[in-house]
């Protein structure tokens, strides 16, 4: 291994450690604060690992997807899934972080964390459609364990719930009949604002 290709790899390294400043709206399951962008990162690995056994896809893969996904929020920051104003030109915004941080890394792995990054955007891929709703369920999660803290902080509705998370319907049935029943509970328990 070249010094200039360690180098870089170690430069990636200490520029993506920005991703523990980067704050979310979620709570952690107790409610005692929000979590960062790695916090989340790592989470997703774990469920990625623990919950594959629902879908047959390339481990290895999707636990770079859910790794690198977020990595563009060091420079664009967080947005918020329910905040509609934010999520305009979200896509325009991230692609060029992604182009920036990854141009960092040796050429072939710059190459490789981008197209990854992008096929985890686009969805049209087994692994990219399974992290997808790995990254979907696991704020869900935080919002349903911590008592709807975040969607109550933020005003969002049930309903806006229900209709902003038909990514469901990509995912395994059992990941789409829990998160239904854990909705329809989290309505019950009062979760939302009326």
């Amino acid at each position: 291994m070249s010094t200039e290709r360690l180098r870089k790899q170690l430069d990636f390294i200490k520029e993506i450690d920005k991703l523990k400043t980067i704050t979310r709206r979620s709570y952690l399951a107790d409610g005692s604060r929000k979590e960062n962008d790695a916090e989340h990162s790592w989470h997703l690995a774990i469920m990625v690992l623990l919950l594959s056994e629902l879908d047959t896809v390339d481990i290895l893969k999707t636990l770079k997807m859910v790794l690198i996904h977020d990595l563009v929020e060091i420079d664009v920051g967080d947005t918020y899934f329910y905040d509609e104003a934010g999520n305009v030109g979200k896509f325009e915004r991230e692609q060029l972080a992604a182009k920036r941080l990854f141009s960092l890394l040796p050429e072939d792995q710059g190459r490789e964390f981008y197209d990854l990054w992008q096929e985890f955007e686009e969805r049209k891929t087994r692994e990219a459609c399974f992290a997808a709703v790995l990254d979907r369920m696991q704020p869900l999660l935080l919002n349903y364990w911590s008592k709807g803290k975040s969607w109550q902080e933020n005003d969002v509705s049930a309903s806006t719930v229900i209709a902003k998370n038909a990514l469901f319907d990509n995912g395994p049935e059992e990941i789409r009949e829990y998160v239904s029943e854990m909705i329809h509970t989290a309505i019950e328990k009062g979760y939302f604002k009326k």
